[in-house]
């Protein structure tokens, strides 16, 4: 398919919907696969010794990391609960980037803001036409 065909088989209004979807397909899986799968598949060997900024116990710590990085992730992916999702990954980068990597070098808590903004994003625009939320909703 040419940038001709493409263009003639969707309308320009549409484009912020494929947008949407692709900002939601993109972050949600690069979350779950970089971040989440490995917290999920190594839960046991990582719960005892995980950052625990917010001072709730290193295993609950993990345990709300796990639940935004993997769960709240393939939600976003499929596009339901969106934006309820998409605020729990906020708050979970918000606190790896801003409490734990607060005192850090930018480098260091660089990738934690661009979920953080790129998860604000989505919660704010919300799922687009593309989603299971819509096909809900309509």
């Amino acid at each position: 398919m040419g940038i001709k065909d493409f263009h003639r088989r969707f309308t320009a209004n549409e484009y912020p919907q494929i947008a949407s979807f692709l900002l939601r397909v993109s972050l949600g899986s690069m979350m779950l696969f970089g971040h989440g799968l490995d917290k999920l598949s190594n839960f046991s060997q990582k719960s005892g010794k995980f950052p625990d900024p917010l001072e709730i116990g290193s295993t609950l710590s993990l345990s709300i990391a796990t639940f935004a990085e993997f769960f709240c992730a393939l939600a976003i992916i499929i596009g339901i609960w969106t934006r309820y999702a998409s605020a729990l990954v906020v708050l979970t980068m918000g606190t790896a980037a801003f409490i734990f990597h607060g005192s850090h070098p930018f480098k260091t808590k660089e990738l934690a803001m661009v979920y953080f903004v790129g998860f604000l994003v989505i919660a704010l625009i919300g799922p687009g036409r593309f989603s299971v939320d819509h096909q809900i909703k309509s």
